[in-house]
């Protein structure tokens, strides 16, 4: 009952392909405050550079509207004059719609989850259900948001109050200047309010952010039976077998290439197993195995004979018996040399034998050592 109950607690690490799921589904990390923090403070810092550059503008524009003569009335043509006094702002304008776009962009981007996801717009009922709409509202989750927007409240209210206590000398003197003056005075404690505040959000973000980070991580926590589940359906699907096959043979051959190009003859069962020998006469004192396998290093073993020109045969209850017997390395055993000799006379003397249409020859496999595919002795 007790591993039945850890099963069912979420208490591992989301893997790799959780995440990429999650992230197609558009369940991505993401931070309205770190963008709204970027977006603000991109514009505080457009007003505080840019700023004169955009009231000389709209001087400018002021004075060309209010301006005309005679020849302005007699060809008057609304449609040029309107684009001209647009084009004398657009520039500034321009500057900083791509800056607050770049500031919007670059949040995403920062956390690792900038991209289109066709997923995240798919339909979905459950949204549909006032159920669901409820408990997000009065759930955790809602609650979370709910605290996270009273304390930006909070903060920001208090940031403002204290902007507002910081500069009131200032205030409080404008009625006595100027226009021009106290235009400069309004326009630098306005972009003052502005930069503290972007300030503020920016603090806020740096909350928010490890928030998003350690509420995304449990949100894609696995129980114990998830991953295992998973990882029995990746490997069981055709490309993760693919790859592991071919990963085993590239493995399996790097490591029986020179045992295959020493061998005189393979053996095959033709299908599950497969036995590489050698015997050179005058220098072994006996067939030697020198490669054995089955599944994937049978094919390998096949394989690499094939590139190596080295003769493949077909004698299934002997490769069986010298593979259930002997290991690489070792000689055959004794009972099996009657066999082995018959086949390596034919080997030694394969282009003749098949310039003249004769066949390969019939072994006899001694009973006590005939084995099935499992290696249970035949009856």
């Amino acid at each position: 009952m007790a591993e039945d109950a850890d099963s069912d607690q979420k208490t591992e690490q989301p893997t790799a392909k959780r995440q990429s799921e999650a992230t197609k589904t558009g369940d991505v990390l993401q931070s309205r405050e770190l963008g709204t923090a970027l977006v603000v403070m991109v514009g505080a810092g457009w007003i505080a550079l840019a700023g004169p550059w955009m009231m000389t503008s709209l001087q400018t524009m002021l004075q060309h509207a209010l301006m005309f003569d005679f020849s302005a009335i007699e060809n008057f043509k609304p449609g040029k004059a309107l684009a001209d006094r647009i084009a004398e702002v657009a520039v500034p304008l321009l500057s900083l719609f791509g800056l607050t776009l770049l500031a919007a962009i670059g949040a995403p981007a920062l956390l690792g989850s900038l991209g289109f996801r066709w997923g995240a717009i798919g339909f979905k009922a459950d949204k549909l259900n006032p159920l669901q709409g409820i408990k997000k509202i009065f759930g955790v989750q809602g609650l979370i948001e709910l605290g996270k927007s009273m304390a930006k409240v909070l903060l920001l209210g208090a940031v403002g109050i204290w902007v507002l206590m910081h500069q009131s000398d200032e205030l409080m003197t404008l009625g006595r200047q100027q226009i021009i003056p106290a235009l400069g005075q309004l326009g630098y404690v306005f972009v003052f309010s502005v930069l503290v505040m972007a300030f503020a959000l920016v603090l806020i973000a740096g909350i928010d952010v490890p928030a998003q980070i350690l509420q995304r991580g449990a949100r894609l926590r696995m129980t114990k039976q998830e991953v295992k589940d998973e990882a029995k359906q990746t490997e069981g699907s055709p490309e993760m077998r693919a790859a592991i096959r071919r990963r085993q043979q590239e493995t399996i051959k790097g490591s029986a290439r020179g045992a295959i190009a020493e061998a005189t003859v393979v053996l095959t069962n033709p299908t599950h197993f497969a036995v590489a020998l050698r015997y050179r006469p005058g220098f072994d004192a006996a067939p030697i195995v020198v490669a054995r396998g089955r599944g994937a290093t049978a094919e390998a073993i096949k394989e690499l004979a094939a590139e190596q020109d080295v003769p493949m045969l077909r004698y299934p209850e002997l490769t069986r018996a010298i593979y259930y017997t002997t290991r690489a390395g070792q000689i055959i055993r004794e009972d099996l040399y009657i066999a082995v000799a018959t086949v390596l006379a034919f080997v030694f003397n394969i282009e003749t034998a098949l310039a003249e249409g004769v066949t390969q020859p019939t072994v006899d496999v001694p009973r006590d050592v005939r084995f099935d595919e499992d290696g249970r002795k035949a009856n």
